[in-house]
């Protein structure tokens, strides 16, 4: 039977970005591969512990239990391991009873060329050259980076934030404040105001999540006792008044969110504190990145303007 995949929101996820492999790597980078791949064999029923994207790969296939009936979220594992290194992933997969059943094992080489096979909307990798050679060829990848964030297992949402420009929308504005300046980027964002911004690398994960919003929408107006499960959020260092264009931008997209923070600058690290996304998408690794390690698994998305700096 073929799959539908391409009605799915699929995301795609190497095994650094899931678990901690830092000990297995070690093994590789000091002893190569043939030791690599014993020491896999004889830890192959050993557990893996939680990486940077776990609570948010976990929490994102629960929408498949909100909606049986479409089953609407899919994950795939997009692996440099062989099949055989493989093993001790999918056993952990298994044990946490996330229910990934599709995997492309690679044997070393870049697996993000095979995101367009499995209709991907976003690939997360721990690895830093897979993830700028996804984004040099268009795709949709981003970098999940160290974190201090704890999951609280009992936490009964997903909530995802985003930054605007260089993630969900293109950086054309991005691009006008770096070659010319603050000054430049308000005027032109102010005669742009009522012009829609073309989408940015994660564009389609962000459209395709709007949806999944629109479900909650419809069972929600069913049943007002219904708890929101997905909520999403743009956290800008806009101000105004260039956030008319980003709202204006939501609209001609058809997309709502449900909260948006005009920073003007401020500390993101603050509103991220309290938000306390289970996933935040940036193209800026200082300073905003940094201030949210603190408070959020975060993923670097090295875009246009954003791969110079």
């Amino acid at each position: 039977m073929t799959y539908p995949i391409e009605e799915k929101l699929v995301i795609a996820v190497a095994s650094s970005a899931l678990f901690q492999l830092d000990e297995a790597d070690a093994v590789f980078r000091k002893e190569g591969i043939r030791a690599y791949r014993k020491y896999q064999r004889e830890h192959e029923q050993d557990i893996l512990q939680p990486g940077i994207a776990f609570p948010f790969i976990r929490r994102f296939l629960e929408l498949n239990k909100i909606f049986p009936e479409r089953q609407p979220a899919e994950v795939v594992l997009l692996s440099r391991n062989d099949s055989d290194t493989g093993m001790r992933v999918f056993t952990s997969i298994e044990h946490y009873g996330m229910g990934i059943i599709r995997a492309a094992f690679t044997r070393g080489n870049s697996p993000f060329r095979y995101i367009p096979a499995y209709n991907v909307s976003l690939f997360l990798s721990a690895n830093e050259s897979d993830v700028n050679e996804a984004i040099k060829s268009g795709y949709p990848a981003g970098r999940v980076l160290p974190s201090a964030a704890e999951d609280n297992e009992s936490d009964s949402e997903l909530r995802v934030a985003f930054d605007f420009d260089g993630v969900i929308a293109d950086d054309s504005a991005e691009q006008i404040f770096q070659k010319e300046g603050m000054e430049a980027f308000y005027s032109s964002e102010t005669q742009k105001a009522k012009t829609a911004i073309g989408p940015g690398p994660l564009g389609d994960l962000f459209q395709k999540l709007g949806n999944l919003r629109t479900l909650e929408d419809e069972r929600e107006e069913k049943d007002p006792q219904y708890n929101r499960f997905l909520k999403t959020s743009i956290v800008t260092a806009r101000g105004a008044p260039a956030h008319k264009r980003v709202v204006n931008t939501l609209r001609a997209w058809n997309i709502t969110v449900d909260e948006t923070h005009f920073l003007g600058g401020m500390d993101k690290g603050r509103i991220l504190a309290t938000l306390h996304p289970h996933i935040f998408f940036d193209d800026q690794q200082h300073p905003h990145l940094d201030a949210a390690k603190k408070f959020s698994p975060s993923v670097h998305i090295p875009f246009g303007v954003a791969m110079s700096r």
